[in-house]
C-alpha cells in the first residue's frame, strides 16, 4: 500500500491544440489537490507541437511552481507525450490526466484510494460502471467501437475490464517504468494496458464522471483510431 500523508503525485497532461481548455484544467487539477490535501505533488505538461496558441499560455504557465512544460517540435501524438514526461517524473504514482474538461479532477480522492487502502498497482477509471456525479451520453458507436476493444483485450489478458480506453489512467510509477512504451498515438491505451497485464500488475477500477466532447467541441479520436488499436491489441498479445 501507499502511504497517503508521505506519497508523491505525478499529474501527466498530454497537450494538442487545447487553448480553450488548458488552463481551466489546470485550474481544476490544483483545486482538487489541494481540496484532498494532495500536496507533494508535480504537474508535467507535455506539448505536442500545438498551432492554436496554447503553447504561448504553456510559456506562461511554466513559471508556476510546481508544474513542469515540455514542447516536442513537432506532434507525435499522446502515446510519445506520456514517454516523454515519463523522463521526468519523480511522483510515486502517476496520473493521466487529458487537456480537456472531458475528465473531472475531482475524481482523483476515488482513483487514488486503491492505492492507499489495497495492494493496487494500477488504477482504471471507468465511464460505464455507474456512480460518478454523471455522464454525458457518449457517441453511439464510440460506446460500441470501445466495449468491442475492450472485449478484445480483455479475452487475450484474461481480465474483465469495462472501460479499457479510459483517458484516467493511474500508474505506480515504478510499474510504468517497468515496461517499454512503444506506441506514439492513442494506441497507447491498448499498449500498456496488455504490458501490464503481462507483468501481473494488480488493476482495479473506480467509477468516474465522464462529459466527453462532440468533434465540434475539440474531440480528436476518431473510428480509425479504433482500428489501429484493434491492432495494438493483436500485436502486444501475441509479442513476447
Amino acid at each position: 500500500m501507499i502511504d497517503k500523508d508521505t506519497f508523491k503525485l505525478s499529474v501527466i497532461i498530454p497537450c494538442y491544440n487545447e487553448k480553450q481548455t488548458i488552463g481551466a484544467i489546470l485550474k481544476k487539477v490544483i483545486q482538487s489537490l489541494q481540496n484532498y490535501k494532495f500536496l507533494n505533488y508535480e504537474i508535467l505538461i507535455i506539448d505536442d507541437h500545438s498551432k492554436d496558441g496554447t503553447d504561448k499560455i504553456l510559456k506562461d504557465l511554466s513559471q508556476e511552481e510546481k508544474i513542469n512544460v515540455y514542447f516536442h517540435e513537432r506532434n507525435l501524438g499522446k502515446g510519445a507525450a506520456i514517454q516523454t514526461a515519463l523522463q521526468y517524473v519523480t511522483g510515486d504514482l502517476i496520473i493521466i490526466q487529458d487537456a480537456d474538461l472531458e475528465y473531472d479532477p475531482f475524481d482523483y480522492n476515488k482513483l487514488l484510494l486503491p492505492f492507499f487502502e489495497t495492494n493496487a498497482d494500477v488504477v482504471y477509471g471507468s465511464r460505464f460502471l455507474g456512480g460518478g456525479k454523471y455522464v454525458r451520453i457518449h457517441f453511439f458507436w464510440h460506446y460500441i467501437a470501445n466495449k468491442i476493444l475492450t472485449f478484445i483485450c480483455n479475452l487475450f489478458i484474461n481480465l474483465n475490464l469495462t472501460d479499457m480506453e479510459t483517458g484516467y489512467k493511474v500508474f505506480k510509477t515504478e510499474a510504468l517504468k517497468n515496461i517499454s512504451l512503444k506506441e506514439k498515438t492513442f494506441s497507447f491505451e491498448p499498449e500498456v494496458t496488455i504490458k501490464l497485464s503481462k507483468k501481473k500488475y494488480k488493476f482495479f477500477e473506480v467509477p468516474i464522471t465522464y462529459n466527453g466532447r462532440s468533434y465540434q467541441e475539440g474531440k480528436k479520436i476518431g473510428l480509425k483510431d479504433a482500428f489501429i488499436a484493434l491492432k495494438t491489441i493483436i500485436l502486444y498479445s501475441f509479442k513476447s
